[in-house]
Parts: structure tokens; C-alpha cells; sequence
């Protein structure tokens, strides 16, 4: 996306560099991401995806330009920031002794006065986010009892009952199986139809390319941008992930499958296969 495009922008970053205990991690880079739509920002391992969708939460300093829905991220304040920007990073802890509905019900903490009891309109909130990640029916859990897709599930629901208009995910798909997948797909598409905005760093490139939009980014730097479907983003992630990707369409979606550069080897003929002994309990 070029910079002399106006439309309407969740986030606007023009960035000179960010450093993590004296590394660089970002280098000079600049991207703009529209509203009420889904990007997904995919690359390899160490491309600076995470670090980039931090300092666009405000959590980590970076050198340039920030500006989140048309004004500098800085000046925002903090309670105002939290009402219109959700986050949800890796790994996060929510509270392990909190149960599940507590930890969801975090996520109206931007819109209470300080020490005041959940409003009815809270519960509603949560009540809805639980309903649609499908964590309903363990809302008096632990955290701690939870496994990690159930935890998963119960931490983007505090984020989507935090009801901003924008939301950013890291690894959001982290211990979900194919099916909580699906419908973590659905959950986007049904936000952004709302009018919502979804910029999520992913690793799973076949999800990714079902996006509004893509940011391709390698060694600290926006490699490309543009749509999952133009040939110019296929041949941006073939090489940032170094020509070992094949892109095709299947029944009109998008696939990333990857390949060897070495051709595999023929498996052994019958008579070179050692046999195979039971194991036996030692005496």
C-alpha cells in the first residue's frame, strides 16, 4: 500500500527502527492498515511480526510515527486507548486463580469507574464473548484447570468483551484444533461485517490467506502488502519463506503448501529392512 493512499486507517506506521536490549529487531519500515477489515501480518521466525503488533499496542517504545484511528498513538490516554484497542498476546496469563468468567470479565475493566461493581451491561458482555468462543459452559473453572485451547478460548473472549473497535492478536490460533479454528475465522469475519478492525500476526498461512489483507514481513522490515489473492503477495511469501512454498487455489481458497528443495528419497527395498524384534519386558 502506498503512502499516498487516503483511506481510512486503523493504524498508520512510519517507523525508523526499534531495538530490544540493544538489538535491532525493526529496522525503517512503514505500513498502513485499513479499518473494519482483517490483516494478517505472516512472515518467518524473527521477522519482528510480534514486535511490531507490541508497539502498535503501546507496549513497546518505538523511533517514528504511530498513528492509531488519525491520532499519534501517544495521545491517547491510557483508559481511552483501552476502550478502543483490545489486545491479545502469547502466552498471556490471565490469572490462573481467577475462574474462566473472571478472567473475561478483566476485559471491562476500561469501561468501570474505579472500584465500582460490573454493571449489568458488563455481564451482557462477557456473557456474549463466552457464548461466541464457546467457553460458556466452564465459566466457573480455574484458569488453572483449563487445557491451552480452553484457556485460549477463554482469553479471546476477554479480549472481544472489551468490545473496541479495534483488535489486535498475536498468535491467536495458538492450541486451537482445526474446528475452534473455523470458528475463530467466523468470529472475524462476524466482527469485521460489524464494522470492527482485526490485525492478527499468524503462522498459519492457510488461515492467513483468507484475510482482506496481508502484510509480508521479513528481517524487521514490510516486505509487501497487499491482497491474499494478487500474484505479486503469492511471489512476496514464496520468497521470504525462500521458494519453498507452492500456492494454488483449491475450490476458490488459497493454500500455502510447503516442500523440500531435495528431492526425498526412495524408500528402502524390502530386503534392506532390518527386522523388527517386540519389545520385551526386562527380567
Amino acid at each position: 500500500m502506498s503512502r499516498g493512499l487516503h483511506l481510512p486507517m486503523a493504524f498508520e506506521v512510519d517507523l525508523a527502527g526499534l531495538q530490544l536490549q540493544g538489538l535491532p529487531v525493526l529496522k525503517t519500515l512503514y505500513t498502513a492498515l485499513p479499518r473494519q477489515r482483517w490483516t494478517a501480518i505472516v512472515g518467518p521466525n524473527g521477522a519482528g511480526k510480534s514486535t511490531l503488533l507490541r508497539a502498535m499496542a503501546a507496549l513497546l517504545p518505538a523511533q517514528g510515527r504511530i498513528d492509531f484511528l488519525d491520532r499519534p498513538l501517544g495521545d491517547w490516554g491510557p483508559k481511552a486507548r483501552a476502550r478502543s484497542l483490545s489486545w491479545l498476546g502469547q502466552n498471556e496469563s490471565g490469572g490462573d486463580d481467577l475462574s474462566a468468567y473472571e478472567v473475561v470479565m478483566l476485559g471491562r475493566l476500561p469501561h468501570q469507574a474505579w472500584l465500582s461493581p460490573p454493571s449489568a451491561e458488563d455481564h451482557e458482555a462477557v456473557a456474549q464473548a463466552m457464548r461466541q468462543t464457546q467457553c460458556w459452559d466452564w465459566r466457573e473453572r480455574r484458569l488453572q484447570r483449563l487445557s491451552g485451547g480452553e484457556r485460549q478460548r477463554v482469553l479471546l473472549a476477554r479480549a472481544l468483551a472489551v468490545q473496541a473497535e479495534v483488535l489486535l492478536m498475536d498468535e491467536p490460533l495458538a492450541h486451537l484444533d482445526p474446528p475452534h479454528q473455523a470458528d475463530w475465522l467466523d468470529c472475524v469475519r462476524h466482527l469485521t461485517a460489524q464494522g470492527r478492525t482485526v490485525i492478527s500476526v499468524l503462522h498459519e498461512l492457510n488461515i492467513a490467506l483468507q484475510a482482506d489483507e496481508l502484510v509480508v514481513m521479513a528481517a524487521g522490515q514490510v516486505h509487501h502488502q497487499g491482497a491474499p489473492a494478487d500474484p505479486a503477495t503469492h511471489r512476496a511469501l514464496q520468497a521470504v519463506f525462500d521458494d519453498r512454498l507452492q500456492i494454488l487455489q483449491v475450490q476458490g481458497q488459497w493454500l500455502a503448501l510447503p516442500f523440500s528443495p531435495t528431492p526425498a528419497a526412495p524408500p528402502p527395498a524390502a530386503g534392506d529392512l532390518a527386522p523388527v524384534l517386540p519389545l520385551r519386558r526386562p527380567a
